[in-house]
């Protein structure tokens, strides 16, 4: 089996408590803020944490329709979430699963986020280096988007 690993990081003015709040509802801001991207986020089994199920349903700027992923580690004291993507169309047919892992990282005043993706593939296909950096470019855009939320909602974050 072969891996193909995508590293996002981030330098924030927000506090690590702020941003990993903000992630934390996730849920509800991403439809709000990226809806070409996140049509809805829905549980669908667990309270969030570790074992939760999620369903993805994709908006029309993204390739895929939906995805479901379970949370596989959660530590609010440190700051950082892991999640693995089993079953949906954003495998491509050529990934037994996607994993991710959160690490939001005090910084001064401000704070590092860090997204490590792990694309674990069935065989030797892996994603192409085009799906790599758009990805990770959708990435990057998620998150500006939910600190500008944030930004804007000082009373909940």
């Amino acid at each position: 089996m072969t891996t193909v690993t995508n590293e996002i990081e981030i330098v924030s003015s927000f506090s690590a408590a702020s941003v990993f709040k903000a992630f934390k509802d996730f849920e509800s801001i991403a439809p709000k803020v990226n809806p070409s991207v996140f049509k809805s986020v829905e549980t669908i089994e667990g309270d969030g944490g570790v074992g939760t199920v999620k369903l993805f349903t994709f908006g029309d700027a993204v390739p895929f329709t939906s995805a479901k992923y379970k949370v596989v580690a959660f530590d609010e004291t440190n700051f950082s979430y892991s999640y693995t993507f089993f079953e949906g169309d954003n495998l491509m047919g050529i990934l037994d699963s996607i994993t991710q892992h959160v690490k939001i990282i005090p910084s001064g005043e401000g704070s590092i986020f860090r997204q490590t993706v792990i694309y674990n593939c069935k065989g030797d296909e892996k994603p192409s280096e085009e799906i790599l950096k758009a990805e990770k470019e959708l990435y990057e855009q998620t998150y500006k988007a939910i600190e500008a939320y944030a930004a804007a909602h000082p009373e909940l974050y």
